[in-house]
Parts: C-alpha cells; structure tokens; sequence
C-alpha cells in the first residue's frame, strides 16, 4: 500500500477491475514497438459488429516529460503533453484534439501523505470545472468529486466517496449521480500467492429503486495465465482467460450469456496486445 489517501478516481479500483477489466464482447488487437530513440508506437484496432476502427499512438519521453499523439480512422489528432514531479507530489497534464476547438483541456494533480487532488479546466471562454480531493490515509480515505458549467452556472456532476483498506480487505461506498445512485463495493484477497481474490458490488438507484448486484472472482492458474468470472442478480454471467505468452504480450479470451435467455446466444470477445 501507498503512503497517502491516492486520487478520487482509486476509490473502489480494486472492486471495479476485479469486476469489469478485460471483459469484451468485440475483437480487439494492438502492437507496440520501441524505437531506439525511445519513441513507443502502438497500432490498435477494434471490430464491433460491422464497425472496424483502428488508432496509431505515438509516445515520446524526455526526462520528466511524456508527449502521447494518436491518430483515429475519423482523422481526429488526440495530443496529451503529461509533466511528472515538476515539483514533489505535482503532476500536469495538458491535452487536446484537432480539429474539436473546445477540447483542451488542463488538468493539474497533487499527492501528498494525507491528501490526492485533482483539477482540471476546460480550455474555452466558458469551461467546465472539475474538482475532486481526497483526504485520509492509505487506510481510511474520504473524497469529493464536482464539476462546475461556468457557461450555465450548474453543477454537472456531484459524487463523495469513502474507502477502508487494510492487507487483504478494501471497501468503499461511493454517492454518484447528485445523490441518486449509490454503490458499495468489496474486494478481498484470499491467496497473493494466486491472485486469487473475491469481489462484489451492490448498486442502487434511488429513482427507480433498482438495484445490481454483481460478484465476482479472480484466479491465477499460472505464472502466466489466469481466470476470471462474474455474475449480477440479472442472471449475466461472464468468464475470461488470460494468457501472457510472453513477457507483457496478453492474449485474453472473454465470453458472456444470459442464463435467464440462454437461447439468445453467448457473446464472445478476443483481445491480442503484443509487446515486444
């Protein structure tokens, strides 16, 4: 565990990754290459349903500072300029996409031993302002998140958070949506050795009184590949595998059914990130 309280954004990760990274229903395939200048390039390329889109990443580092431009098929140039430890504990990050005039973005983040903040500001003559911070420990932590339309004078969003973490055991609640959905969520580490780990998370709308009830689990088989599967009070149940069949290139199958509907048939993802 980390010295301080991290950022907003960490408040129930752990419980979210368990849950919900690396699972797909479409076809997805990456592959990045380093330069001996240090310049990293990654070409992705997503299939969902007839829709095919693909993106090139291009990465440049110069000490403290790490320049990311990617191209899409729509043409949109997507530019992040990240400056790291210009001060201890500060981090900054400018972005921005062409040819969207009201996409810049400036976004500046601060950690320290009881404390993670987070702002960033639209680059336009009316922004959007947005505030999140996080006070505690790397035990107890308790957070806010806002953001402010300077254009029409309201709050767009409004969510507080609280997180309790221990060795093996993290559980946070989280107030989102100004106050309308509440979400609790629980993640427990039942053998490092095997990653292996438990999950759940209960979400609960106040306006419609619904609620989604999703648990979950995690397992290594290996040294290179492991296991996950999910299922929600809805009867969606989902499984992945995930193999690294070499260092930092991961193949991940994931499927999903619906057991209340199984005559719908499964959905099926495939992923293939290759790294050299």
């Amino acid at each position: 565990m980390g010295k301080g309280p991290g950022l907003y954004t960490e408040i129930g990760k752990k419980a979210r990754d368990l849950l919900y990274k690396d699972y797909q229903s479409d076809h997805k395939f990456s592959i990045t290459t380093y330069s001996p200048t240090g310049v990293v390039i990654t070409s992705s390329g997503s299939k969902k349903g007839d829709l095919f889109l693909a993106d090139v990443n291009t990465q440049l580092k110069n000490k403290n500072v790490t320049t990311d431009i990617k191209v899409d098929t729509n043409s949109n140039l997507f530019t992040t300029i990240t400056v790291d430890e210009a001060a201890p504990g500060l981090k900054t990050i400018l972005s921005f996409r062409v040819p969207d005039q009201r996409s810049g973005k400036l976004e500046v983040q601060y950690l320290h031993d009881y404390a993670g903040i987070c702002t960033s500001v639209g680059l336009t003559a009316n922004p959007i302002v947005n505030f999140s911070g996080v006070v505690g420990t790397n035990i107890v932590a308790l957070g806010t998140d806002v953001s402010f339309d300077t254009k029409t004078g309201d709050f767009t969003k409004c969510n507080a958070g609280l997180s309790f973490t221990n060795a093996d055991l993290v559980a946070s609640l989280n107030l989102n949506n100004k106050g309308d959905n509440l979400t609790a969520s629980y993640y427990h580490t039942v053998s490092p050795l095997t990653s292996t780990a438990v999950g759940a998370e209960v979400n609960h709308s106040f306006s419609t009184n619904e609620n989604i009830i999703t648990v979950g689990t995690q397992h290594r088989l290996d040294p290179l590949t492991s296991v996950k599967a999910r299922i929600n009070n809805f009867g969606k149940a989902s499984a992945l595998l995930q193999h690294e069949w070499r260092p930092k290139s991961l193949f991940t199958v994931s499927g999903e059914v619906d057991t209340k509907s199984v005559d719908k048939g499964a959905k099926f993802g495939l992923a293939l990130a290759l790294k050299p």
